[in-house]
């Protein structure tokens, strides 16, 4: 199978009217590559997608809706369902965005500076904190985790200056796929730190260690991202939620476009909500089937190592070789997602739990086209 031929587009000249007129750290930008912008049909074990389908249970033909008028801007109802199920002590602490990513931009935009304040990231992390960074001109101070990801606290405290208004912990990390103790996360909200402490909990409805979420009462410092793209199989309708003190809240939506989630897309997360045991029936069967694949993974040769797992993928490290072992299998119609670029993920790749086909699939292509590289 190609790479995705409508999705490449030909890189235009850095010339004419947007050229001289846009901001200097714009036009340096190197985007986000997402996914999707590689491959767009087959085996599709890139996007740490839910394979299984949603957990929302939605008659389209039922679904009465007052499309002519805007949006509740505030999405209440959402918002309070939400809240009652995160056990957050109020929707008010609750902002509703375009997946997680509106989120993180609006932190960026309302609390740093630009070309004067700085975040902390923790790599090998998730690439869009770089990317806000970008384009709101704010500097990024790199604590990289250590080889087994974990975080270096020390090192973190020691990097904060004056200006630094932002501190990234992704948990489950991606693409490490290792859920942060919560103990971790208090030692530093606990510290010096005079800033936001952000908790990006994208996957965590696959991870037994626990949501930062009950934080919030004690620690205002905290803001935690959350999506419905992930485990609730949602990833289609882009809905994210970041839970935190009041005052931060109260910004976002202050900043916030007016309608930003529409309708439609707020209908099918409170009926997703709503269906919490089809939610929970879907995780359960992917944790059986990761623990298979990982099983499967440490029995092959030519896989040197299996990072543990919280969340729905799997990073794993094969003795080389393992760009051309990911090219070659997605070109042959299994796409994974190849991360030997990323620090301490040398010839590594992360694959994505699907259904018992799906991996099935993965792992005897894999082999084969190992014995064909060799």
């Amino acid at each position: 199978m190609a790479p995705n031929a409508d999705h490449v587009m030909k890189k235009p000249k850095l010339e004419g009217i947007a050229h001289k007129l846009a901001r200097s750290n714009i036009l340096a930008l190197h985007p986000y590559r997402c996914a999707r912008d590689d491959y767009s049909s087959g085996v599709l074990l890139d996007a740490n997608e839910n394979a299984l389908g949603p957990a929302a249970k939605l008659d389209v033909a039922q679904i009465k809706l007052e499309l002519e008028r805007y949006p509740c801007p505030y999405q209440v109802p959402l918002k309070t369902l939400y809240a009652e199920y995160r056990g957050v002590s109020s929707p008010n602490k609750i902002f509703v965005g375009v997946g997680s990513d509106e989120a993180i931009d609006l932190l960026f935009r309302i609390f740093c500076k630009p070309g004067q304040d700085n975040v902390i990231t923790t790599p090998p992390t998730y690439g869009m904190y770089k990317v806000c960074a970008a384009v709101n001109d704010v500097e990024v101070v790199t604590v990289p985790l250590t080889s087994e990801f974990d975080l270096r606290i020390p090192e973190m405290l020691a990097a904060v200056t004056e200006h630094t208004k932002l501190m990234f912990i992704c948990s489950p990390g991606n693409p490490t796929a290792k859920a942060i103790p919560l103990e971790d996360v208090i030692k530093v909200a606990n510290s010096d730190y005079k800033g936001l402490i952000i908790v990006d909990e994208a996957y965590i409805d696959f991870s037994s260690k626990g949501s930062a979420a009950r934080l919030l009462d004690d620690y205002p410092n905290i803001v935690v991202l959350q999506t419905l793209s992930k485990a609730f199989g949602l990833a289609g309708i882009r809905l994210g939620f970041a839970l935190g003190n009041e005052d931060v809240i109260q910004l976002m939506n202050n900043v916030k476009a007016p309608y930003n989630v529409n309708s439609m897309t707020s209908e099918v997360a409170r009926n997703a909500i709503n269906n919490i045991e089809s939610l929970n029936e879907k995780v359960k069967e992917l944790l059986v089937q990761r623990d298979i694949v990982m099983s499967k993974l440490e029995q092959l040769d030519y896989v040197v190592k299996v990072h543990s797992s919280d969340s729905n993928f799997v990073l794993f490290q094969v003795k080389e070789k393992a760009f051309e072992l990911y090219k070659t299998m997605a070109d042959r119609g299994v796409v994974t997602r190849f991360r030997g670029n990323e620090m301490h993920c040398n010839e590594c790749i992360r694959v994505t739990i699907g259904s018992e086909e799906e991996n099935s699939t993965f792992l005897e292509l894999m082999t084969k086209i190992w014995g064909e590289l060799k």
